[in-house]
């Protein structure tokens, strides 16, 4: 399985592609919509290129009340990173004196496998815009974040087959005291996931992010060490929703959470996407339904071949 949709909504907002709707009138209000830019580098025609859609998009569009920028598919995969509709975007600070949110990379099967994104420093993004409070990112090659200090930030989502080490830990030295949701799509090393519990330790102590009430630390090929390490890390006892969805976890993993730290303060726990027994299963739901804690067990898998660990799979890899 891979990302097989764009987003139908960003920020709260429904989103709309600008490349589809440029006759004036017709247009949501600027700051009505999550406005997405995409080319299609593979058009039979010369495309326009995502530098001059934008533009075109600033002069349409009032850039003063656009709230929510998505940018697409900007070129064809390997062939450039996002540092380049970054820099544009950055360097319409002055005009997009609104904005709150910014998703880089919003591609989905047909443009490029999630592996395919070429990312970069998306912490430009940051230093741009101040008054920034979501930031969602998609494909973890070639990503860069450095340890930043935002003051605003209260959303971060990176979503990927295998996100590097160095970028975790970039995230979790970085100054954001506003967060409050963090989303980590670790994947797997195949895909340059090559993070361990140890680069999660600052996170898990629960001494970064003061705000922070939503954790999703899915799509990983350590999913069993990660819900050992979360059924005794501080950092769960604010959180209102834990998510480990999309990984390998099985009942090893459940059995850590449902034996560690109580968990029935919680108003969601999200362990989609996983390969637990009928057993476990029910398990979970009787010790923690009953305090209102909802937990989502949709999508169970079975292992490929002889059915060991090793044949789990993560729901998003290349």
């Amino acid at each position: 399985m891979t990302i097989t949709h764009h987003l139908s909504e960003f920020h709260g907002l429904p989103t709309v592609d600008f490349e589809l709707r440029t006759d004036g009138p017709s247009l949501p209000g600027a700051g009505a919509a999550a406005w997405r830019l995409r080319v299609d580098p593979y058009a039979d025609e010369p495309a326009t290129s995502w530098e001059q859609a934008f533009e075109l998009f600033l002069r349409t569009v009032d850039p003063a009340g656009v709230r929510a920028l998505i940018i697409g598919q900007w070129g064809e995969a390997y062939d450039c990173d996002s540092a380049h509709p970054i820099g544009l975007v950055t360097a319409a600070a002055g005009r997009l004196t609104s904005l709150e949110a910014v998703f880089v990379g919003d591609l989905v099967l047909e443009e490029a496998e999630i592996s395919w994104i070429e990312q970069s420093d998306v912490t430009a993004l940051l230093s741009a815009y101040p008054r920034l409070v979501e930031l969602g990112v998609r494909g973890g090659t070639g990503l860069v974040f450095p340890p930043t200090r935002h003051t605003g930030l209260r959303s971060l989502t990176i979503e990927s087959g295998g996100l590097p080490a160095e970028v975790v830990r970039g995230v979790l030295d970085s100054e954001l005291p506003a967060l409050e949701k963090l989303d980590l799509w670790l994947g797997v090393s195949a895909y340059g996931g090559d993070s361990g519990i140890p680069d999660l330790a600052p996170l898990l102590s629960g001494t970064r992010f003061p705000a922070l009430h939503h954790l999703g630390l899915r799509n990983s090929e350590i999913q069993e060490e990660i819900a050992a390490a979360v059924a005794t890390a501080p950092v769960v006892a604010r959180l209102r929703t834990l998510d480990l969805s999309n990984g390998v976890l099985g009942d090893d993993g459940a059995a850590a959470l449902l034996e560690g730290q109580p968990l029935t303060h919680l108003d969601v726990l999200d362990l989609h996407h996983h390969f637990l027994g009928e057993a476990m299963e029910q398990r979970l739901v009787a010790a923690l339904e009953p305090h209102g804690v909802r937990v989502d067990l949709s999508d169970r898998n079975t292992p490929w071949g002889d059915g060991g660990r090793e044949n789990r799979y993560t729901a998003v890899a290349e």
